[in-house]
């Protein structure tokens, strides 16, 4: 028996239970369960608790609180179980690791195929790994390291320039307030950023902070910015925060104070951060823009030291290289026969003769014979033809390279799956629609898909009996009906040696 295996089943009440691998956001929600950060929840929610915060977002017994905390599982994996002898669910992380068992308090019809499952959770075996894990602490530690009745709490979803480092600490000045930092790490950083990236900016600005407690906390975004700010308020409030700086409008009832940062200039007469009305206008210096900051990482230059401290401007440029040196997956979609496969050929082609770029091609027939054989052509199958794609090309762009995909890619939510992926490796993504029309397509059918499938002899033809969802977020739009290959390709190349990401032709 692997070691593995001798700790999953070294709690006798797990022996034979079932397991689940929770989704990410579902995982980020177990994790903060487990350390506290959602106090006073001890786990999934019922069925009554979700209707009551979705209606009220306060729980059945009144208390308020922002979000659903759910868990859906696969309908028939708890069939004929008791709820009343609260049996055991075994959660594990993506590589099947176990991170907690769950006893079963509850189970309802969710959705079609799936069920609600409710119940506390408490931690075991030692899955869950994350890089910093030093730093995802429990709440009842970072309790134990507080030395101050006041506590200035602070989200640093990006890095800390000298403008922001100057508010922290004038903050905590004014308030006699000992400083927690807690670093989102439940999904990429802005601008490209990696999680892990944006802690190691954080920690390089830790010396420009007064004996700061910084905390990881594996936050995700929910799509809605009061949402946000109340579940970040009470992740806060769990973890001691009494002032929390920079979210108004944060907090309802009991927690933390929500302080305003007052706006700081740079004076250039001795290098301090003021207030605007104590620097005369032709001594001072405004903070630059999260744009100005990344254009000057894209284009390789360095950050001004009077804006940003040397420890960061140099994690920074090791995370963000320039746009010459970074990884990028440039995605071509389109129907079949609209000559993306033969563009994308071309500027990879014209890619290697330079050898400027570490180039990989993910065309969509060669991936279907070598990564996804015996998938077929269905909606399910499709999604998961392109998340194989998206994966590949994300992992060839982490590491500096250029993925060149080019597959049809119909559906939308698939090609921004593979956006995200490329996001969370820190790459770029660029996507290229080629637009050229499907009766054009047809016309050339030069693998005979149109005529077999007008025929009735094939099913699943896309633009025939299957949809494409034209995409609205593409960075590039061809149409190779109004032009040669070579003028596709040409603009292909024009467009990435204009934003930076090769070098001009």
């Amino acid at each position: 028996m692997s070691e593995r295996s001798e700790r999953v089943v070294s709690d006798e009440a797990l022996r034979g239970a079932p397991s689940w691998t929770p989704n990410p956001t579902e995982l980020s929600d177990l994790e903060l369960l487990l350390s506290g950060a959602y106090a006073p929840l001890g786990g999934f929610l019922g069925r009554d608790d979700l209707r009551s915060v979705a209606a009220t977002a306060r729980l059945g017994d009144g208390r308020p609180w922002p979000l659903p905390v759910k868990l859906e599982v696969p309908a028939g994996m708890l069939d004929g179980i008791d709820v009343a002898d609260r049996p055991p669910l075994l959660l594990t992380d993506p590589e099947g690791a176990p991170v907690a068992r769950l006893d079963v308090t509850e189970v309802w019809p969710a959705r079609e195929g799936w069920v609600g499952v409710a119940g506390p959770v408490t931690r075991t075996g030692d899955g869950g790994r994350a890089p910093f894990a030093r730093l995802r602490v429990p709440t009842e530690r970072v309790h134990g390291l507080i030395t101050a009745p006041r506590v200035l709490g602070f989200f640093a979803d990006r890095p800390l320039h000298r403008p922001q480092l100057a508010q922290l600490n004038h903050a905590a000045r004014q308030l006699n307030a000992q400083l927690l930092v807690l670093v989102p790490v439940g999904a990429p950083g802005p601008d490209g950023l990696t999680a892990e990236a944006l802690v190691r900016c954080v920690l390089a600005a830790r010396d420009r902070m007064h004996d700061p407690i910084i905390v990881a906390v594996p936050l995700v975004d929910r799509g809605n910015e009061i949402t946000d700010a109340l579940v970040r308020a009470k992740v806060a409030a769990a973890y001691g925060v009494t002032h929390l700086l920079g979210t108004p409008g944060a907090m309802t009832g009991a927690g933390p104070r929500v302080l305003i940062p007052r706006e700081l200039v740079y004076d250039s007469r001795d290098g301090q951060w003021r207030d605007r009305d104590e620097v005369p206008e032709r001594f001072e210096r405004i903070a630059l823009t999260d744009e100005e900051i990344a254009g000057l990482l894209d284009d390789g230059l360095p950050l001004p030291e009077w804006h940003t401290p040397p420890a960061v401007a140099r994690e920074l440029t090791r995370s963000r290289p320039p746009r010459r040196q970074r990884g990028l997956v440039l995605f071509f979609t389109g129907f079949s026969g609209s000559g993306k496969s033969t563009v994308a050929r071309g500027v990879a082609d014209a890619l290697l003769e330079t050898g400027e770029r570490s180039l990989t091609v993910l065309d969509g027939d060669v991936v279907r014979r070598e990564l996804s054989a015996g998938l077929g052509f269905s909606k399910a199958d499709r999604d998961l033809n392109i998340r194989r794609i998206g994966w590949v090309a994300a992992e060839v762009a982490r590491h500096g390279g250029l993925a060149v995909a080019c597959p049809i890619a119909p559906y939308a939510s698939a090609r921004a799956t593979v956006r995200r992926m490329a996001v969370a490796a820190g790459a770029d993504f660029v996507l290229v629609y080629v637009a050229t029309p499907l009766e054009v397509c047809e016309q050339r059918d030069r693998k005979g898909l149109y005529a077999r499938a007008r025929a009735g002899q094939l099913t699943g033809m896309t633009g025939i009996d299957d949809p494409y969802e034209v995409p609205t977020d593409a960075e590039l739009v061809l149409d190779t009906s109004a032009g040669t290959i070579e003028d596709a390709v040409g603009e292909v190349l024009a467009y990435l040696a204009d934003e930076g990401w090769i070098n001009p032709r």
